[in-house]
């Protein structure tokens, strides 16, 4: 029988340092090539827009006075402390868990980035349809957004895993009694083994 390798969850870091590169290198070229406010139609759904939030998701906290900026970096640099000790005990061969955590971590480290040497976070990517535009956002948020809905999927397909098991012993348990053998869940009855 061949001995299967499998990889430690932290050999999924590297995706965190990909997020973190193009998350970088479209912010330095948007801000070398774009005006603050300045728009560039990309579809018809979607335009390039530099922005400057100091706030959190969708701005929110955007006209505080300053005090946010600080507050995301703390709450930045523990969340990815905490994620990295989570990524480091995940057991091996786990993939969608590590992959979901690790797009976390990289999308919130390139927003941190930015808090630290601008003071706001670049954002650029601005969806809209017809006069309703979505928030803009950036290569960090997006891997931020898609790690969270593969953590989710991943939490729903570890709750139907182990209702798959608690439904199979359930099962066992019915055909034992079937053919009756003994159901090992049973406790003994008057000192029998």
């Amino acid at each position: 029988m061949a001995v299967v390798k499998r990889t430690h969850p932290a050999a999924w870091l590297w995706l965190s340092l990909v997020v973190i590169v193009l998350d970088q290198a479209t912010k330095f070229l948007v801000t070398r090539f774009l005006e603050l406010y300045e728009r560039v139609e990309v579809l018809p759904v979607l335009d390039f827009t530099l922005l400057h939030n100091t706030g959190a998701a969708f701005s929110m906290l955007a006209g505080a006075s300053g005090w946010q900026r600080w507050f995301f970096i703390g709450l930045a640099g523990v969340v990815s402390v905490m994620l990295i000790v989570w990524i480091w005990r995940i057991p091996r061969g786990e993939k969608l868990l590590p992959l979901a955590l690790a797009l976390i971590l990289g999308g919130a480290i390139g927003n941190v980035i930015d808090r630290i040497w601008h003071g706001y976070v670049v954002d650029f990517i601005h969806a809209h349809w017809g006069e309703a535009y979505f928030p803009a956002f950036n290569i960090a948020d997006s891997a931020i957004t898609i790690g969270a809905a593969l953590l989710i999927l991943d939490a729903f397909r570890e709750k139907g895993q182990s209702a798959g098991q608690v439904t199979g012993e359930k099962a066992e348990g019915t055909a034992e009694r079937r053919r009756g053998t003994p159901d090992r869940r049973q406790a003994p009855r008057d000192g029998a083994p």
